[in-house]
């Protein structure tokens, strides 16, 4: 039986002081390869739990293993792009690089990364000097520039217009095929939800899953938002969550 990327069994967080878990008996497998969105309202744990697979935080109870082969190989993408203010979008790329002792790799694989997501003509630019989009993909290029196997996003598209949003959201797709890796992507939006992830797990305002659903949508692009087959996830999974934002 294959090793699934990410396991985790009667998941629990807890915080001190506070009078309820955020995350409850949670247990799940992610194989790898797979992709996962993460949905549900504000407070349930979502965020909660990409820090737990990131190891910034520890589960108070219950049992939570990346594969082995796979542990150390993880990166994070924060709700804002968080750059150095003084490093050009290069720098702030090869930074994670020069932290790991590799400078002598940095500049070559940073500046592959960035023309890679449509940044070669920037590579020079100050954070200041480029737009919120492009500031994300720098963020983006900064996660993978390690060669992550499995990549965690927290929201990265929220604050970016539609328009802006939607290609980054393509040019997620196509990089987990190029670079070989899968993410768990931390979402609001329910169509987003549907059309990044090969399945979507929904967490109820306790911290536990609600739904399990995967989405077997077949190649993504931003045509099929259109198709019935996806408005059919869409509205289930908008059901749902509707449902547990009255029940709170």
């Amino acid at each position: 039986m294959t090793t699934p990327a990410i396991a985790a069994q009667d998941l629990v967080k807890r915080f001190p002081n506070q009078s309820r878990d955020v995350l409850s008996g949670l247990t799940f497998s992610i194989p790898r390869g797979q992709c996962v969105a993460l949905l549900g309202p504000s407070g349930c744990g979502k965020t909660t739990l990409l820090r737990l697979l990131m190891g910034i935080e520890a589960p108070t109870s219950g049992a939570l293993q990346i594969d082995p082969e796979l542990s150390g190989q993880l990166s994070y993408v924060f709700q804002e792009p968080r750059l150095v203010p003084w490093r050009t979008a290069l720098e702030n790329v090869q930074l994670p690089l020069e932290l790991l002792g590799m400078r002598g790799e940095a500049p070559d694989r940073s500046a592959e990364l960035l023309t890679q997501l449509g940044l070669g003509e920037r590579l020079h630019h100050f954070p200041r000097e480029l737009s919120g989009g492009m500031q994300m993909r720098v963020a983006l290029a900064r996660a993978l520039v390690t060669r992550p196997r499995i990549l965690l996003l927290d929201e990265p598209f929220a604050a970016l217009d539609e328009r802006t949003r939607f290609r980054l959201e393509d040019l997620l797709i196509a990089l987990r095929a190029e670079l070989d890796v899968q993410y768990v992507f931390v979402t609001h939006s329910i169509a987003e939800a549907v059309y990044l992830g090969d399945r979507v797990l929904l967490l109820d305002t306790r911290g536990r899953i609600s739904v399990d659903e995967p989405v077997e949508l077949g190649t993504r692009d931003q045509d099929i938002k259109l198709t019935p087959e996806f408005n059919v996830h869409v509205r289930a999974l908008s059901d749902r969550f509707h449902a547990l934002e009255h029940s709170a």
